[in-house]
Order: C-alpha cells, then sequence, then structure tokens
C-alpha cells in the first residue's frame, strides 16, 4: 500500500525548505530578525511605549498646598538622605 503525500504537505515541505535557503545568508537572516522585532514591538508594547500613552498632569511638580504630595516627596528625600549617610558611616 502506497502513501500519497497530500498537497498541503507538500505545500508545507516547499515553504520549509524555501526559508531554509533564503535565511542561509546572513543579510537575509538579519532582515527577518528585524521583521520579527518591529511585529514584536507593534504587538507588545513595551512598558516604556505605553507610559508615554499616559496623560502626565504633575509630572514631579506638585502643588503647594496638596499636603500629601508634598509629604509623599518629602519622605523619599529622607530615605535618599538616610540610606546615604547610613552608607558613609
Amino acid at each position: 500500500m502506497k502513501r500519497v503525500l497530500n498537497t498541503s504537505s507538500l505545500l508545507a515541505v516547499g515553504v520549509g525548505a524555501s526559508a531554509v535557503l533564503w535565511l542561509r545568508h546572513k543579510t537575509n537572516r538579519i532582515k527577518a530578525e528585524t521583521l520579527l522585532r518591529e511585529w514584536k514591538r507593534k504587538i507588545f508594547p513595551t512598558v516604556y511605549q505605553k507610559s508615554e500613552q499616559l496623560p502626565i498632569h504633575k509630572g514631579g511638580h506638585p502643588h503647594p498646598h496638596d499636603i500629601e504630595d508634598n509629604k509623599m516627596v518629602d519622605e523619599g528625600a529622607m530615605y535618599s538622605v538616610q540610606f546615604y549617610n547610613e552608607k558613609l558611616q
């Protein structure tokens, strides 16, 4: 009994063989890698790209009458000074 390959199997083998032949040259591998990275960047944006889309209203300049925000900034500044002093001693 002979086994006959169907057309989809032959097509898959042909595409695979063509890809191997095309990717054996370094310039083509670089092109393919660049293309795949661009697709990945478009499909899964990085955290930096997402953060550029967010609206930033304050951006490190707290309002003088915003007590809670000023206290948070002050505590953050004191933490770094305390850390520096502990390392210095």
